[in-house]
């Protein structure tokens, strides 16, 4: 709801600041006092276009603030704010302030953050819906009639809307098969190759660390071995070591009796000859131990070429071609049973669309049947409103098949004829100004139930008629102000006498500058205005007497 509208050099607006309630709130005032230069206000805080000519004259700027209640934390307002990078405080009313220079440009701004024109219009239609000679095009935007009459009638678009949710995923998922299928057919021949190629292989997860370990310990022993036979060639050999060192004894043995020393030696020998053989016996045991087999180390490095060769073909680690194997081979499987896989998705997505069928089948009844009493109710406020020649008719018909949605299949107008054997049309083409202002009102009462924005204004929706005509206006913009916030520019007196605030806009001129200025009125004035509206200028008993049944009777 508009709590407050502050004004600075609008116009011939120099300084205002306005305060609104709840209900139905009038504003009156002599023609050319003003009233729109009001409107052009707000609509400026609603992003509506900034120009230099809205600017006072000597002003530098113009400047108005809105102050809205504060917004629902899980309602669209927030939402939309949050989504625009713009912080919202728990508890804070909503401000929008609009700046207008001279020269033209503009700034926004939304509880003092920068905010874009933009971002104002889209926060207006949550806020304010503006009817009138120049329509905001809300009710007269056919996009928005089918949530309209589901609202009226009440209508549960949910079985549509999972039924159309399940259509869309059973066809998603045909399609996804299809694709995939005819990506693995093109790709048949070398799919059913690398499987052959794998499955020849046969690779197994950390078969490739084995082998490189093994292989490792092989090639130490084949170099150890080598080593091992150099030494008992040293040792053992017809020249070797030990063989030269049991001749030495022989020969030791012989002479030792002719000198002590080479007894000594020839002991000395013999221990010599004795580790000698020991050495030979501990090589013999670890060569025994080592494990060397030319014929497996060459399998196991032919095989471990193998691996990380057809690892780099695939460009994958070794280790991975088990699970590559694997997955190649689902594929392969795939493909070989794709038509019988097609075959079921194709037999799940018409199922889904003949839920689907009828459930829109059952929505569009429903939508019928609220249609009828949509225009039945419609058909009873336009006779009061001296649109008895016209008529209403809300279409349901079928939408073209791309626009068929979660809400269904329809398409939904609301359209008129404004005389007998005239042809319908809907509401934006055929009606006049003042026709316009009053079916939208009959549609308004007719959908009052549903809501809308938390603020409604009607600008002279009363123009041109009068007596019964403005009193049945008057009656029904009550009736539909009872559960938000109505405001009404308005001429005729049967109206004003209506409202539960009233606000008179008059100009005053101090000889050099004319200003537009804003009173709020108590019962005693509002007495005199109405008065004032009934007779003209000259404000008679007479006058004053029907302003005063008028205000007993509202």
């Amino acid at each position: 709801m508009l709590n407050s509208l502050a004004i600075r050099d609008v116009v011939l607006i120099e300084a205002l600041d306005l305060q609104f309630g709840a209900g139905l709130g009038v504003l009156t005032g002599e023609t050319g006092a003003g009233k729109s230069i009001l409107l052009d206000a707000l609509g400026l805080a609603l992003g509506a276009r900034g120009e230099a000519g809205l600017v006072r004259q000597g002003a530098a700027q113009a400047v108005v603030t809105a102050t809205f209640d504060t917004p629902p934390a899980d309602g669209p307002i927030v939402a939309l704010l949050t989504e625009n990078g713009l912080d919202v405080e728990p508890g804070e009313p909503l401000l929008i302030r609009r700046i207008v220079k001279a020269d033209g440009g503009s700034r926004a701004f939304v509880n003092d953050q920068p905010a874009s024109a933009g971002l104002l219009r889209e926060l207006a239609t949550w806020l304010v819906e503006i009817h009138g000679q120049h329509d905001d095009r809300g009710l007269l935007n056919a996009r928005g009639h089918r949530a309209l009459l589901d609202a009226f009638g009440r209508v549960d678009t949910g079985p549509t809307a999972r039924a159309y949710k399940a259509w869309r995923e059973a066809e998603g998922a045909l399609a996804a098969a299809r694709a995939g299928i005819d990506t693995a057919q093109r790709d048949r021949e070398w799919l059913e190759h690398a499987v052959g190629e794998l499955r020849a292989l046969a690779p197994e997860p950390g078969e490739e660390e084995t082998l490189a370990d093994r292989r490792r310990t092989m090639q130490r022993a084949e170099k150890i071995a080598e080593d091992l036979a150099a030494i008992e060639n040293w040792l053992e050999g017809s020249d070797g070591g030990l063989s030269q060192l049991r001749q030495a004894a022989r020969v030791l043995e012989r002479i030792a009796g002719d000198h002590a020393a080479f007894a000594d030696a020839l002991a000395a020998i013999d221990r010599a000859v004795i580790e000698g053989a020991v050495a030979e016996d501990r090589l013999r045991i670890a060569k025994a131990d080592l494990w060397f087999d030319p014929a497996t180390l060459e399998e196991d490095e032919t095989r471990l070429f193998e691996l990380r060769g057809m690892a780099r073909k695939h460009r994958v680690q070794p280790d991975d071609l088990a699970e590559l194997a694997s997955e190649l081979e689902r594929k392969l499987a795939a493909l070989e049973a794709g038509e019988e896989g097609l075959a079921a998705l194709e037999d799940k997505l018409a199922a889904a669309r003949t839920r689907y069928d009828a459930a829109a089948d059952a929505l569009s009844a429903a939508r019928s049947e609220a249609a009828t009493r949509l225009d039945a109710a419609v058909k009873g406020e336009l006779v009061p409103l001296k649109l008895d020649a016209a008529r209403f008719r809300t279409v349901v018909a079928a939408a073209a098949g791309e626009n068929w949605s979660a809400a269904g299949n329809d398409r939904v107008e609301f359209e008129i004829s404004t005389n007998p054997g005239a042809p319908f049309a809907p509401l934006v083409k055929i009606a006049s100004g003042g026709e316009l202002s009053r079916f939208i009102l009959a549609l308004k009462v007719a959908l009052a139930e549903q809501g809308g924005a938390a603020t409604m204004i009607f600008d002279e929706i009363d123009r041109g008629v009068g007596g019964a005509v403005a009193s049945a206006i008057g009656e029904r913009l009550a009736r539909l102000a009872g559960g938000t916030q109505l405001l009404v520019v308005t001429h005729s007196p049967q109206v004003a006498a209506r409202g539960q605030h009233h606000l008179l806009i008059a100009k005053s001129h101090d000889g050099t500058v004319t200003r537009t200025g804003v009173t709020a009125l108590d019962e005693a004035a509002r007495r005199e205005e109405i008065a004032r509206m009934l007779s003209g200028a000259t404000i008679t008993p007479e006058a004053r007497a029907q302003a005063e049944r008028l205000l007993e009777t509202a």
